[in-house]
């Protein structure tokens, strides 16, 4: 009867070896032993396995079969050996050297930076390489290790971990509301200033809907456009006119009564579909230690729900 467990990682690695090289003179003189003891090896997964792997003749060592089979489950088994046993070495591990970081401009002031004293106290050993942009980046060709991002979910080729959903507040100050009166309606908002985020796609779509609808564009003439969410923002604290702005960026003046958010009613947008804030790195059989205490970290800071939504 064959036992399976007979099978050892030494007699898989052998086994690609030998399926490789197809000599075992060759993987003997690398191994230090004797070419029989590598055909004893090969011998005890044959009869693991119930299977013959090799033709052996005085010239050659032809794999059968049932080796083109079973190679690739070797190669699987040994490389989920490995990645098991690297992990858990870095465990044991203390994270050091550069992890490169991207992140929003504004979010990145907001929420990254105030955050990394913390990080480098965590782990003194870790150097940090912040870089702020809006900009498209693509980890695979730019220097970046890990990007906080925030949009939908497209690209299969990135992994993600999503911290939560960023949700949209419209908002004027009081100041603004005493003087031009408050929008009762989202048909309302075409008749009052709007101050207007423009990317490079152009300027943002401001979206609407009650709860359980659809969302509705409603077409605005806006009294400010800007690329500068900082810009919009003083314009708006100073009473100009009313913005459309993510939670993270303005909930603190919400709190504070500098803001006061409009239509609490509707659900606000810019997209009709979810748009995540997410930590986003290259697939990769194996996480880099210093990737995963990073985005373990910020997933601790952030909290659910994400702390500027509580």
């Amino acid at each position: 009867m064959n036992d399976p467990g007979s099978i050892t990682l030494r007699a898989l690695k052998m086994f690609i070896d030998v399926y490789e090289t197809q000599n075992f003179s060759v993987i003997a003189r690398r191994e230090g032993i004797s070419a029989s003891q590598v055909s004893r090896v090969i011998q005890q997964l044959e009869d693991a396995l119930g299977q013959q792997l090799f033709y052996r003749n005085t010239r050659a060592i032809i794999p059968t079969e049932s080796a083109h089979l079973f190679i690739e489950h070797a190669r699987m088994m040994t490389g989920q050996i490995e990645e098991a046993r690297v992990e858990l070495l870095e465990r044991t591990l203390e994270p050091s050297g550069l992890v490169r970081i991207n992140a929003p401009v504004f979010f990145g002031q907001r929420h990254i930076a105030p955050w990394l004293a913390g990080l480098s106290e965590r782990f003194p050993r870790l150097l940090i390489d912040l870089t702020q942009t809006d900009d498209y980046i693509d980890p695979h060709r730019d220097a970046a290790d890990l990007l906080f991002r925030i949009g939908p979910l497209t690209d299969s080729s990135f992994q993600a971990r999503v911290f939560g959903v960023q949700r949209y507040h419209l908002a004027a100050s009081p100041a603004y509301l005493a003087r031009y009166g408050t929008p009762h309606s989202p048909a309302d908002i075409h008749q009052h200033q709007c101050l207007v985020y423009r990317g490079s796609s152009g300027p943002n779509r401001w979206l609407l809907k009650s709860p359980g609808g659809e969302w509705v564009h409603y077409a605005i003439a806006p009294l400010l456009t800007s690329n500068n969410a900082e810009t919009l923002l003083i314009a708006a604290l100073n009473g100009m006119g009313i913005v459309l702005f993510p939670d993270w960026l303005i909930n603190d003046r919400l709190k504070t009564g500098e803001l006061v958010r409009l239509l609490p009613e509707s659900e606000a947008s810019i997209r009709t579909e979810p748009l995540y804030i997410a930590a986003i790195y290259p697939h990769t059989r194996h996480q880099p230690l210093n990737v995963r205490v990073v985005i373990d970290y910020f997933i601790e800071v952030f909290g659910e729900p994400l702390y500027w939504q509580n």
